[in-house]
């Protein structure tokens, strides 16, 4: 399983510009295009286009 660590407040923007609850979620991988997140207790993986 991937370990994600905490977003930083641009992606806190960016997470809650998509429709989530930004508390709930942790960065995987940062791309320029793309943000790959995890969610905190479920380990669902969500990929944002940026």
């Amino acid at each position: 399983m991937k370990h994600g660590k905490r977003p930083t407040r641009r992606q806190t923007l960016q997470i809650k510009a998509a429709g989530f609850n930004a508390d709930n979620w942790l960065v995987v991988k940062s791309m320029p295009t793309q943000l790959h997140l995890i969610h905190r207790y479920t380990s669902t993986i969500k990929i944002i286009a940026i």
